[in-house]
């Protein structure tokens, strides 16, 4: 049997190639909402972060996912990626 390839993605804050699985999705939908995507099939501007607390407090002290999507991303964000982790 042919072993499949798994989807890799880059965390725009450590820049490590990670699997897909290991990553969240956060999205700037087509109406400019931020959304955090749990399935990974939201339509959107995307950008990958890693499932890492100290990841994520990076990402909102240097605001670079305001920069990947464009948009200001709002600090409930942040706290729904947390509580993603949690889970």
């Amino acid at each position: 049997m042919k072993m499949r390839k798994l989807p890799e993605r880059t965390c725009i804050i450590t820049h490590e190639k990670c699997l897909k699985k290991d990553l969240l999705r956060v999205v700037r939908c087509p109406d400019g909402v931020v959304r955090v995507d749990v399935t990974g099939k939201m339509n959107g501007r995307g950008a990958y972060v890693k499932k890492d607390l100290t990841v994520i407090e990076k990402a909102k002290n240097t605001k670079i996912l305001d920069k990947q999507l464009e948009v200001v991303v709002p600090d409930d964000i942040y706290e729904e990626m947390k509580k993603v982790i949690d889970d």
